[in-house]
């Protein structure tokens, strides 16, 4: 990622964050930004660093980061591969962009669609009830 390009489009692929984010939603990160518990982050898979996934920044640890998906049931996190490496945390997601869907196409579809479209991704607003018990 350049320096000059700190914000970058990507696609989710798979249900590791539901309900806070959907395969197929579209997320706005900004690379290099400062991470902080609870934030929604992509980093490198700890196993196959050409692997970018996108998870919840739980706690800072030695070493870097715990890092949760909120489908508990999806697996996929730190549970599986521990401490993330800090250097592996590579941007911090700022907002969700939710496609329209084919079954949306009813004037009640598009207006429920057109409110909850594009939203923030922030750790008050879309924290897990799995990130809150811990």
């Amino acid at each position: 990622m350049s320096p000059r390009m700190p914000f970058q489009v990507v696609e989710v692929t798979g249900p590791s964050m539901v309900p806070t984010l959907h395969h197929g939603d579209w997320l706005l990160v900004h690379y290099g930004a400062e991470v902080r518990p609870g934030d929604v982050v992509i980093l490198r898979h700890p196993f196959q660093q050409d692997l970018l996934v996108v998870k919840r920044a739980a706690e800072r640890r030695r070493g870097g980061w715990w890092v949760l998906a909120d489908n508990s049931f999806a697996g996929g996190d730190s549970t599986d591969y521990g401490t993330v490496p800090e250097e592996f945390v590579l941007a911090r997601v700022r907002a969700r962009y939710r496609p329209l869907k084919k079954d949306q196409r009813s004037v009640l579809g598009v207006v429920t669609w057109a409110v909850s479209a594009l939203r923030p991704v922030s750790a008050a607003r879309s924290v897990s009830r799995r990130l809150r018990a811990r």
